[in-house]
């Protein structure tokens, strides 16, 4: 039995009937109530009446905290939404409504320098409230009940950019918000024309999801237009404009509003910057005048991806990135094959970061450099990380490279 209403067994609905009565001291604050809601929270946590209950009274309090019942009123700081792109654009076969998300041109860093957190994820609770809105009104258009939504993900310049480290957290809080207090409310994910890049981003953001909604995910990758099209239009076909030759889909004005697209560039008016971002670092090392620190990473396959932030007191340092020829055995910058070549940053200034795709495998070598100074040490604050694609979606973007 699915665990839906007219698809429930005996002892499913014994458990619904026994969760009502558990938290009927809190349903009175929650929006319609009804058995449709509630074997929602039941099915996500596989109709343990114990955990199911401490779900939904840990998402009343979120509704409390957040004040969830007026959001929609709410509207975003300007620099949001200006920047922030994605919107809905129309509904799939049974009614549902589509939520398109355009993923490469968004400037995550520029819109977290220029706008709160909690702004940005207050946004997304606005848009989860808007689209279970939209659901309402689709069971009264089509008279059968919508409680789930399709999302459609456009990674068509996925870059190393956007695995900046704030932007992945913030990600993947918005993520941990999304599973915890709107369970059982995505009905399909497609991932469409994704990169090679795509199985090192989703490994990043694979452990904020839940195993049932990994499930529902379906990568088309960068061929989808030929050849994979049809596998979206044939679940998908109520977007108001969509083609192969011209993937763009035209949002309609009675729906939540006009989908946004991010201009390809972050926000750029010192009137948005609010602060230097405050990072907490791994790693402090002096490094002495006249001196350089090197850190080794081990690479064990290619397409694995470095990840650095780093920091200076004082005045600016260099860096640069090498492989190293010879193992077991530290090397001068000239023995090594650089990789990335060395240059000197006002990280005093601004905090560094950056990432580097690793084509081979091996020791890298990631060489803070402050010979050049003569007089200053260096202290300097950093973070390093190895970020591992995620096996089966790289196969499966192998498969579809193929295709």
């Amino acid at each position: 039995m699915s665990g839906r209403v007219g698809d429930l067994s005996p002892k499913q609905k014994e458990a619904l009937a026994k969760f009502r009565e558990n938290v009927q001291d809190v349903l009175p604050t929650l929006p319609n109530p009804d058995d449709y809601f509630l074997l929602r929270w039941l099915r996500a946590r596989s109709f343990d009446l114990q955990k199911s209950e401490a779900m939904l009274r840990k998402h009343v309090e979120f509704r409390k905290q957040k004040d969830i019942d007026s959001i929609i009123s709410w509207q975003p700081p300007e620099v949001i939404q200006q920047y922030l792109s994605g919107g809905m654009c129309g509904y799939d076969l049974d009614g549902c409504p589509v939520w398109y998300d355009i993923i490469g041109p968004l400037d995550a860093k520029g819109l977290l320098f220029s706008a709160t957190k909690q702004d940005l994820l207050r946004t997304k609770m606005r848009d989860c409230e808007l689209l279970l809105q939209e659901c309402g009104r689709q069971t009264t258009k089509v008279g059968k009940k919508i409680e789930t939504i399709t999302m459609i993900y456009d990674c068509e310049g996925l870059g190393l950019k956007h695995l900046w480290k704030p932007a992945v957290e913030a990600y993947g809080e918005f993520l941990c918000m999304f599973e915890e207090n709107y369970p059982e409310t995505l009905k399909r994910l497609f991932v469409v024309k994704a990169p090679k890049l795509f199985p090192v981003a989703y490994n990043l953001i694979k452990p904020f999801l839940s195993e049932d909604t990994r499930k529902k995910i379906m990568v088309l990758g960068e061929n989808w237009v030929s050849g994979m099209f049809s596998v979206l239009v044939n679940y998908v076909t109520q977007l108001t404009y969509m083609s192969p030759e011209t993937v763009v889909p035209k949002p309609q004005p009675q729906l939540l509003g006009e989908l946004s697209y991010s201009r390809g560039r972050g926000p750029q008016s010192s009137t948005y910057i609010l602060y230097n971002w405050k990072k907490k670092y791994e790693h402090c090392v002096q490094i002495a005048r006249g001196s350089s620190h090197q850190v080794e990473y081990e690479i064990l396959f290619p397409g694995c991806v470095l990840r650095w932030q780093f920091a200076s007191d004082g005045a600016d340092i260099g860096f640069g990135i090498f492989l190293k020829t010879k193992m077991g055995e530290r090397q001068r910058a000239g023995e090594m094959t650089e990789v990335l070549s060395n240059q000197r940053y006002n990280a005093h200034m601004v905090p560094e970061d950056g990432t580097l795709t690793c084509s081979d495998p091996g020791i890298y070598v990631l060489r803070f450099d402050n010979t050049y100074s003569f007089i200053h040490a260096k202290k300097v604050s950093f973070t390093v990380e190895v970020l591992l694609p995620d096996k089966a979606s790289e196969e499966k973007m192998k498969q579809l490279g193929a295709a």
